[in-house]
């Protein structure tokens, strides 16, 4: 059995209200008074209280601004260059203060494996090299980069480190996940770019995954793709970073879909929804969850470590869901089923069982 052992986050140093980045964002739209009051009411509504940058811009006056141009308008806007390079200057620091939040030890040695899983910068050599450098791991080590998976790549990461761990028994998988998803702000006044401004934050995660130990038993793994909806959410590189598009269907994909799904993901490991003690469920916003409760009858309670990360840390893509299986780690819940959302559409879920 692959096992779960450790798992780490980390937040970057500005935390910025949801109220300020409301205010942010009707500082510079160019919206109608129509849409900037609806824009106040998605704010109110979005279930956030605050999201952490590693850019301080988002809550601080014109004058202190490092990132973004200190301009009404934010021309010049930032190139894909100026974006990658600050990824580059923060994305390893954060993942390593996510590994240091683990609690690992100091025995690197024995790791086996090291994937690193990002959708927000990209380079070569990139985030897997650096992170070998910087945490003094073998550099015999195999790597593995999961890249553009969007907020259930997590999901894949642990599917990869549960076969390697299947195939050698003395496997010891660290997997490394950041996104720094408030590098690629897009100011058009499109309900697209409004909804991903108001959801995204900055984050990172760790875990290890082995053979042996206490922890989260991987049971099983399930995945499908709905192709009829792949237009709803997507992931594009343009001149001024990664756009985002993030339909308002995308609930209703979800709410259509998730039951069947979930009892097919069940039945592959013998269970069905009333074994299931926990729920983590991907908060790519709060109606994706409320979406998800109506859909498998779940209430706010069962879907309580769900809401509580969106309301903490906002959608932090890929390591949202490594914050939700951190917070009930500590708890007593036994039979727990994580299911994420991302670009396809593509729903992945994977089936876990407390130990120790």
């Amino acid at each position: 059995m692959s096992v779960i052992t450790h798992i780490g986050t980390a937040v970057p140093a500005y935390c910025n209200q949801q109220s300020d980045i409301r205010d942010f964002m009707l500082g510079i739209s160019q919206a109608s008074d129509y849409e900037k009051r609806r824009l106040r009411l998605m704010y109110a509504k979005s279930g956030i209280d605050q999201r952490y940058s590693v850019v301080k811009d988002y809550a601080c006056d014109i004058n202190e601004r490092t990132f973004f141009p200190k301009t009404q308008d934010l021309e010049p806007f930032p190139s894909v260059e100026k974006r990658m390079g600050i990824y580059g200057e923060n994305a390893t620091k954060l993942g390593v203060s996510a590994f240091e939040d683990a609690g690992i030890g100091t025995d690197y040695s024995s790791i086996t494996h090291l994937i690193s899983v990002s959708c927000t910068g990209m380079s070569a050599p990139g985030l897997d090299v650096s992170l070998v450098e910087s945490l003094g791991l073998s550099p015999e080590i195999v790597r593995t980069s999961v890249n553009f998976m969007g907020c259930y790549a997590a999901i894949h990461a642990l599917k990869l480190a549960d076969a390697f761990c299947k195939s050698e028994a003395n496997a010891k998988v660290l997997i490394v996940l950041v996104e720094l998803c408030t590098l690629h702000f897009q100011k058009e006044d499109t309900l697209d770019y409004q909804m991903s401004n108001l959801l995204f934050g900055d984050g990172a995660a760790a875990c290890l995954v082995q053979n042996h130990g206490e922890g989260f038993d991987i049971t099983s793994f399930y995945s499908k793709l709905y192709l009829e909806a792949q237009d709803t959410m997507a992931w594009h590189i343009s001149s001024t970073g990664f756009l985002m598009s993030l339909k308002t269907e995308v609930p209703e994909v979800v709410e259509q879909n998730i039951k069947e799904f979930v009892e097919s993901a069940l039945h592959k490991s013998g269970q069905k929804i009333s074994d299931i003690d926990a729920w983590a469920i991907h908060p790519g916003g709060r109606k994706i969850v409320e979406a998800t409760g109506k859909a498998l009858a779940l209430n706010a309670t069962d879907l309580g470590e769900s809401y509580g990360v969106l309301k903490d840390f906002g959608n932090m893509s890929s390591c949202t869901l490594v914050f939700i299986l951190k917070r009930m780690m500590a708890k007593s819940a036994k039979k727990v089923f994580v299911a994420g959302f991302g670009p396809g559409i593509t729903m992945e879920s994977i089936s876990l069982q407390k130990i120790g």
